[in-house]
């Protein structure tokens, strides 16, 4: 069955993780495009201040403070977009938290945490949408658009059990996408896949290393995310990479791995170890508090990505290429290296 999706400005959407970073970009981009908005996220106090800066932008905005590991608590907040607002059209699973440090070093309760949140919550929030958007008898569909990652792909080390979540959201995500198809239902199932992007994502992790962790360059701006979630809101897509490392990490890792595997360990590891000691702010067991959408970190952030650009705009498939070669570039080159 084919999808057909609504603007933005006709569309309620449902965004996870919203008080923070890539969430918080795309609610705010959403709220001055005229959206609705159910917007989720653990800490009520960051979810009334962001309510009151989007009623102050003039959109219609409803909080539901939920644990998006809970099945129960994501089930409320479908039944409030359906009070509210009579359902919604878009759902984002965007709330997500890394784990930083030697996997032999973390413990497993901190490992599941992880997973309660980076995967359970994709698909506690993914079958809820389906079941509103394209199982019902109206079937009146929409999208389901879920947060995966560069590390999708490729594992990082340091950030293994991060790795590994995303993983299973890209397998997930695919198969539901196949399912749902199958079934005939109106519903496009879009997964998105940022590198490394200038937001809390550091703070907010759980760290067992002697250091604060950092992202590896290149870094992209939160908006550039927001920008290729809003498009696939509205356009049907497979899949949407963030960045042109994102699709030179892939490539390098799908051709030659065993150099990929090197390459990662020599260069991925001293750049996510910076030079500042551990600050222990973290959002893995406890809410993050405030609204916070974009950190500083001591390298360039760019503004926009010619390879995501180009991916959303066909005809810019040539500045796309670059933007991957630059992307592999940046990925193998020569890593000043640190004692850890």
């Amino acid at each position: 069955m084919a999808v057909s999706l609504k603007k933005v400005a006709d569309q309620t959407l449902v965004i996870t993780g919203a008080t923070s970073g890539i969430g918080l970009s795309t609610t705010r981009l959403a709220a001055d495009r005229g959206a609705r908005l159910i917007v989720v996220a653990r800490d009520e106090n960051a979810l009334e201040a962001l309510v009151d800066e989007l009623d102050q932008r003039g959109a219609a905005a409803v909080a539901v403070a939920a644990d998006v590991g809970d099945p129960e608590q994501v089930r409320e907040v479908v039944e409030t977009a359906i009070h509210q607002f009579g359902g919604f059209d878009t759902w984002i699973n965007n709330a997500g938290v890394s784990l930083f440090g030697y996997m032999t070093d973390q413990p497993l309760e901190d490992q599941r945490r992880l997973f309660d949140t980076d995967y359970w919550g994709v698909v506690h929030g993914s079958l809820e949408a389906a079941r509103h958007l394209g199982m019902r008898a109206e079937r009146h569909g929409g999208a389901i658009i879920n947060l995966g990652s560069v590390v999708s792909d490729r594992a990082i080390p340091l950030q293994g059990m991060y790795s590994a979540a995303k993983h299973a959201v890209k397998g997930f995500t695919d198969a539901l996408r196949m399912e749902l198809e199958d079934m005939g239902a109106p519903v496009s199932v879009t997964l998105v896949k940022p590198g490394s992007i200038a937001t809390p994502f550091p703070h907010h992790a759980g760290n067992h290393m002697d250091v604060e962790p950092t992202l590896p360059p290149p870094l992209y701006e939160p908006s550039v995310v927001a920008e290729a979630i809003l498009h696939c809101a509205e356009h049907p897509r497979r899949d949407i990479r963030v960045g042109g490392a994102s699709k030179g990490i892939a490539m390098l890792g799908h051709l030659a791995p065993r150099l990929a595997d090197r390459i990662m360990r020599r260069s991925m590891i001293p750049k996510q170890r910076s030079d500042q000691p551990p600050r222990h702010i973290g959002g893995l067991h406890r809410p993050a508090p405030g609204v916070w959408q974009r950190a500083d970190f001591d390298t360039s952030v760019a503004s926009r990505s010619r390879y995501t650009q180009a991916s959303m705009h066909p005809a810019l498939t040539a500045s796309a290429i670059a933007g991957a070669v630059l992307g592999i570039a940046a990925l193998t080159g020569t890593a000043r290296r640190k004692r850890y």
